[in-house]
């Protein structure tokens, strides 16, 4: 929720943020000054630039946390851990909502990718990362954007450059959802590859194509449907299980129980949006309530704020968050509502 400017100018006052690098300045500001009206609305200050100064204007406190909230910003803007108007949003919405927090403490890089450094965005998120570093099973269960798989995607990039793995292993169920298999062209790997496609998109914003495709070509980096790990010993690997909300119970099991020695998993998905067949349970719903306690497993759960693609994607999910819990007030069966 934005949070409004002081509307009695006798209340507000004004004060000045000095910046030497005038670039890192004009980048603040954005094309236009666009991002000043970013931290009106996320902060609650004015905002203006003067010069190599950044004037604020609004209410004490509020200018006092502007003044604080930007100078962290400023300096991660400087290491290239914030690109754009969006990752600035984010962090002023982080700080807004956690006053205590530093972003230098949740920022740290994880991987440079293609398109810059990678590197948490939230609290959650860097929960997340820490939770991959000390633990050989990890849970990542929430909302589609929240950087789940992107995440996972990036550490396993950087444990195989680092080679704590020799091998990086992508997978997710191949469910059908509108659309038979069967009835799409070719041999089963064309059937299958249109559900792995996001996982390839993925990998190549982690590396550059050529360097992906070798290392696919060599067997460093495997992306398969979940069936093809059945009757497997996964050792010395970095394994990522995408949309684990379509397995069922015996597939989650069969995944789990591949790990083998030097390996690492990442499961993910949300328990809410699962396209397996009326009646069947979601491997990942069973996992989280069987799994949950047990040693070496950590299980992370993300929440619409965290969502890391365009705002409307947080707005949209707790939309359709508000209709569910409408329904099951009035003990309506959830069924699809069609004009």
């Amino acid at each position: 929720m934005a949070r409004p400017v002081s509307p009695d100018p006798a209340l507000s006052i004004t004060a000045d943020l000095e910046v030497e690098d005038r670039d890192l300045l004009v980048r603040l500001g954005g094309p236009e000054g666009e991002h000043l009206e970013t931290i009106r609305r996320e902060l609650g200050v004015t905002a203006g630039v003067r010069g190599n100064q950044l004037f604020l204007r609004g209410a004490p406190d509020d200018v006092a946390a502007a003044q604080r909230a930007l100078t962290q910003v400023l300096e991660q803007m400087a290491r290239g851990t914030l690109r754009d108007g969006r990752d600035l949003a984010r962090a002023l919405r982080t700080l807004r909502d956690n006053p205590g927090l530093r972003l230098r403490d949740q920022s740290e890089p994880v991987l440079i990718g293609r398109r810059g450094t990678i590197s948490p965005k939230s609290p959650a998120q860097s929960h997340y990362v820490r939770a991959i570093h000390q633990h050989d099973v990890i849970f990542g269960i929430g909302p589609a954007g929240t950087g789940k798989t992107y995440l996972a995607m990036a550490m396993a990039v950087r444990a195989l450059s680092e080679r704590r793995v020799e091998r990086i292993i992508l997978t997710r169920p191949a469910v059908e959802a509108g659309e038979k298999l069967g009835f799409l062209p070719g041999d089963l790997a064309e059937k299958v590859n249109p559900y792995l496609r996001p996982l390839y998109d993925a990998l190549h914003d982690m590396m550059d194509l050529d360097r992906a495709q070798q290392l696919i070509a060599r067997g460093a980096i495997e992306v398969a449907p979940l069936a093809f790990m059945r009757g497997r010993t996964l050792n010395d690997c970095f394994a990522i299980f995408d949309e684990a909300q379509n397995s069922t119970t015996e597939q989650m099991k069969m995944f789990l129980t591949r790990l083998g020695f030097g390996s690492k998993a990442v499961i993910t998905g949300d328990i809410t949006q699962t396209d397996l067949p009326s009646g069947r349970t979601s491997g990942l719903a069973d996992a989280s309530r069987v799994l949950q306690g047990l040693d070496g497993i950590a299980f992370c759960r993300f929440r619409d704020e965290d969502v890391v693609r365009h705002p409307l994607v947080a707005e949209i999910i707790r939309a359709y968050d508000r209709r569910d819990a409408a329904r099951a007030e009035r003990a309506e069966p959830g069924t699809d509502d069609e004009e």
